[in-house]
């Protein structure tokens, strides 16, 4: 995240629309912990109060969800399917680390999965 002191687009703006588009695109997905504010703000060269404020009515509007001292994270696109979807892929994401799995042989159980459900097939190694 980038903030333009010059721009004539004010700081919150900037901020709130960016992560905004970051979440749109994939690069925020659900589950993300966002930076905390003060160091973020500290990061931007704004103030706690409109990281805070950014954070604030991203939640209300269902992009954020806060959970006190553990930190802000993504929800995703309020609704979507895809960010309920990318909220059981960080999990399963999260339960392959912990079982030592590597990334390949995830995706590969996941593109499975998926081959599955669809009536084709795909083979696992």
């Amino acid at each position: 995240m980038k903030i333009n002191p010059q721009s004539p687009t004010s700081l919150y703006e900037q901020l709130r629309s960016q992560i905004i588009e970051q979440i749109e695109v994939g690069e925020l997905i659900a589950g993300s912990k966002l930076p905390a504010v003060r160091p973020l703000a500290a990061d931007l060269g704004v103030a706690p109060y409109t990281v805070a404020r950014v954070y604030r009515v991203l939640e209300q509007d269902g992009f954020l969800e806060t959970r006190g001292r553990n930190g802000t994270v993504v929800k995703g696109q309020p609704g979507s399917a895809e960010a309920l979807l990318q909220v059981d892929a960080t999990a399963y994401a999260a339960r392959a680390k912990e079982l030592g799995v590597t990334s390949d042989v995830a995706l590969q159980f996941a593109t499975a999965a998926l081959a599955f459900l669809s009536g084709t097939r795909s083979s696992t190694k």
